[in-house]
């Protein structure tokens, strides 16, 4: 009963009881010592038997006690066990998780892997080289079907990696690549066959195969075909395989390929080729296809040079940009044949027609189709950054055209324009320069000339500028750059060649250029004639309103004759129309040192720097600016005119 009561006013909890167990014990023997004193009071023989009961009753309260001990121990392995059973439990349920994870892992990772293989597939748009069949009668003298295909496939990758163009150039591959198996029972199943199964039914691939056979002179006859590719038959006698594929594989690059075929001819000095393909070629050529053609065969024309080239040029580029608006390459190109044309206001229209369409600079359009715009403004940076960025981002070489010459020889050009000696004596230095290429030797001769120029030794520079004469004669040279000559009189003035001087400045004929104007303008003040190199500056402004080098020019010569007021506004206008040119800042900060000037001097010489940061002259010149300044804050007020003396003192 009291096991039951105690038990029912405690809930019945096992774990209560354990803790309760002692405390029951106790009340129960307090309440038998109750009774029996209170009845051994009234009756003896009730007392012994009410002890008796009580004892018996004390001693099941120790069994039980016992039991409730005995039975914790069990409880508490019970309790382990259970705990053992539910961790065993849990991993159970987390590896059924985990494995259920991987399975849906592994699923979407094959759907992830079938949906690109199909997105592959229906934007495919390879070369596929199939296995050429060997004739039996030849199977012994010639290789098997795969290395001949494989020959080919050589032929085509070689072309295309020497093809210097920003078009697209599609993959080449040939039909029994990719084969990895995958087994299944009876069933011999390739993901490469899966791969061609997809592109055959969705893509856009173009298919070559093709024969060898055997001539009636014992010769070799290579027949090529495919996707839209009419057979063509090449033979050779001699049996010379390699001849064979060369022949076969620049047909089928031309046709499969129209575009970047005719940039190959082109850059490859193979003007004539190039011009025949691309006539031949535009009326059937794919729609995506013929701005590529009108604009490499326009380089071609271009590369063979001569009177009227770039006019004829001009509306080829032009159709090339109405039929591809965002045909960046084809905006300069136009600039590109306008400036040939010596008009180099229309380069700047063009260039800022460029950028409007492109939606800002930077935008959509490439920094390297900015060249012409930036050579008109004298944006040496620019044009050197995105150069590099050309040659780095195609196999060194750069997508320039032969006409411009080596594409690091024009890198140095504008290096040592940036005044930069050491890095464009290094650039000369690891540039190899081909004798036979006209004007890769024009350029290294302008480099070299401009060096010298830079460093004092103008008979070397008069020396470097004679061999560029002598390639100008060359019309690809003449054509591409016609204004580089002028570059060469003032040096060849001050040089005591005045006859030189004077058919460096004609050579150009009735072009017109800024530069040239502004030379001769250089070569009359040396000759003493300033009223005349007066108007020669004026009309290279006139000439070119857009064009820094024109303001620039006048500007030094303003400040040679003591006009330093006037020599001021013209250099502030080139660098208005020119702000990322050096000199004509350098030049200002030189002025207003011999104002007395030297911290609005420090300004610009310091805008300078960010355009020409390797420049030792304006280091120097910024050194004594600093200096000239200290002196000037530390002057007395009684003498405001101490600056301007010092400044003068100091010689600029």
């Amino acid at each position: 009963m009291a096991h039951g009561l105690l038990g029912g006013i405690l809930g019945d909890e096992d774990e209560i009881h354990e803790v309760e167990a002692p405390e029951a014990l106790a009340s129960a023997e307090a309440f038998a010592s109750a009774v029996a004193a209170k009845l051994a009071g009234n009756d003896p023989g009730v007392a012994r038997k009410t002890e008796d009961f009580l004892i018996e009753q004390t001693e099941l309260l120790k069994v039980q006690k016992k039991h409730l001990v005995e039975e914790h121990a069990l409880r508490l392995s019970h309790l382990r066990n259970q705990l053992n059973e539910e961790n065993v439990r849990r991993f159970g349920l987390r590896l059924r998780v985990g494995f259920q994870l991987f399975l849906a892992v592994a699923a979407m990772a094959v759907g992830v892997g079938a949906a690109i293989m199909i997105h592959d597939a229906v934007t495919s748009r390879s070369v596929v080289i199939d296995p050429i069949e060997i004739a039996p009668n030849i199977a012994v003298q010639a290789p098997n079907g795969k290395i001949v295909a494989a020959g080919l496939l050589d032929v085509l990758t070689k072309i295309q990696a020497a093809t210097r163009s920003g078009a697209e150039h599609r993959a080449l591959s040939n039909a029994w690549t990719n084969d990895i198996a995958i087994e299944v029972p009876e069933t011999g199943i390739s993901v490469g066959q899966l791969e061609r199964m997809l592109k055959a039914r969705f893509g856009h691939d173009q298919h070559i195969d093709g024969d060898l056979t055997q001539t009636k002179g014992g010769g070799f006859a290579l027949t090529v075909r495919g996707t839209g590719i009419l057979p063509k038959v090449f033979i050779d006698e001699d049996r010379n395989l390699n001849v064979l594929l060369t022949e076969a594989g620049e047909y089928v690059y031309g046709q499969s390929e129209p575009g970047l075929w005719a940039a190959y001819l082109s850059n490859n000095d193979r003007y004539d080729d190039a011009i025949r393909f691309a006539q031949a070629a535009y009326g059937t050529a794919d729609l995506s296809e013929r701005p590529y053609l009108l604009n490499y065969w326009a380089n071609a024309i271009s590369g063979k040079g001569g009177d009227g080239t770039l006019r004829e040029t001009l509306p080829l580029y032009r159709e090339a940009v109405r039929l591809k608006p965002d045909y960046w390459t084809g905006y300069n190109n136009i600039m590109y044949a306008l400036f040939g044309l010596g008009d180099e206001e229309g380069v700047v229209r063009v260039g800022a027609q460029l950028m409007k369409v492109a939606g800002g600079r930077p935008g959509r359009v490439p920094e390297g189709y900015y060249q012409n715009y930036d050579q008109a403004l004298w944006n040496l940076p620019a044009q050197r950054a995105s150069e590099i960025a050309d040659i780095e981002s195609h196999s060194g070489i750069g997508t320039t055209g032969r006409a411009s010459g080596a594409e690091s020889l024009s890198v140095a050009q504008f290096e040592v324009q940036m005044h930069d000696i050491e890095a464009a004596t290094l650039r000369l230095k690891t540039t190899p320069v081909d004798e036979t290429i006209a004007p890769d030797v024009a350029q290294a001769a302008m480099d070299r000339a401009l060096l010298a120029e830079e460093v004092g030794d103008l008979n070397a520079a008069a020396r470097e500028w004679d061999t560029l004469v002598g390639t100008y004669a060359n019309p690809t040279v003449s054509t591409s750059n016609p204004q580089i000559i002028c570059f060469a009189a003032l040096t060849y003035e001050r040089t005591g060649q005045p006859a030189k001087a004077d058919a460096a400045l004609n050579a150009v004929g009735k072009l017109t250029y800024v530069d040239c104007y502004r030379f001769r303008g250089d070569v009359l003040d040396v000759r003493g004639d300033w009223a005349s190199a007066k108007e020669w500056y004026a009309k290279a402004v006139k000439l070119g309103p857009s064009i820094p080098s024109g303001y620039y020019s006048w500007g030094l010569a303003l400040a040679r004759h003591g006009d330093l007021d006037g020599a001021v506004a013209r250099l502030k206008d080139a660098n208005q129309r020119g702000p990322h040119w050096a000199d004509p800042l350098k030049a200002w900060g030189d002025v207003l040192m011999k104002q007395g000037h030297p911290r609005e001097a420090l300004v610009k010489y310091g805008e300078a720097l960010k355009y020409a940061p390797n420049w030792a002259a304006l280091k120097a010149a910024r050194a004594t600016a600093a200096k000239q300044e200290i002196w000037a804050r530390r002057a007395p007020p009684s003498h405001p005119g101490s600056a301007q003396a010092a400044a003068g003192a100091s010689g600029g």
